[in-house]
């Protein structure tokens, strides 16, 4: 064989499988939120972006953009006094979402789901990730008048 053909033989498959493994990849990548459908999203370990401002009266939306399940789940202490506390599923305070995360999975934010909150007092508000706390996952939003 042609020393010339046997190298652009090798070289178009070896193009051929890398283009194939990039697709592959790019299916399972985290996408990030464009602002029309979300605000903020979930990769695998991270609140993309970790820190969000709005303004009093504006409606957050947190969109799971991973292969992982997500929540976001307020801290007690980490929202203004007055404000009030928000956690996907619904839950009243942070021990009671952690609590239903850890017995059935509760609060849980599945592939490509939504969650949202009205924040309606000013302030700086902490969440977290309640299962993957542990890697970090940790975001803050700042509310303005």
């Amino acid at each position: 064989m042609n020393r010339r053909a046997y190298l652009a033989a090798v070289c178009s498959s070896v193009s051929v499988g890398l283009a194939g493994c990039s697709t592959v990849r790019s299916a399972f990548e985290d996408d990030a939120c464009d602002g029309d459908d979300c605000d903020i999203g979930m990769t695998r370990n991270e609140f993309v972006p970790e820190e969000y401002e709005a303004s009093v009266g504006d409606t957050v939306v947190w969109k799971n953009t991973s292969d992982a399940r997500h929540t976001v789940t307020a801290l007690d202490n980490g929202i203004p006094d007055d404000a009030e506390y928000f956690a996907s599923g619904g839950y009243e305070d942070q021990q009671t979402a952690v609590d239903a995360w850890h017995e059935e999975e509760g609060g849980k934010i599945e592939l490509r789901e939504t969650y949202e909150h009205t924040f309606e007092v000013p302030g700086e508000y902490e969440y977290i990730c309640e299962p993957h706390i542990g890697g970090g996952m940790v975001g803050t939003v700042i509310v303005t008048e």
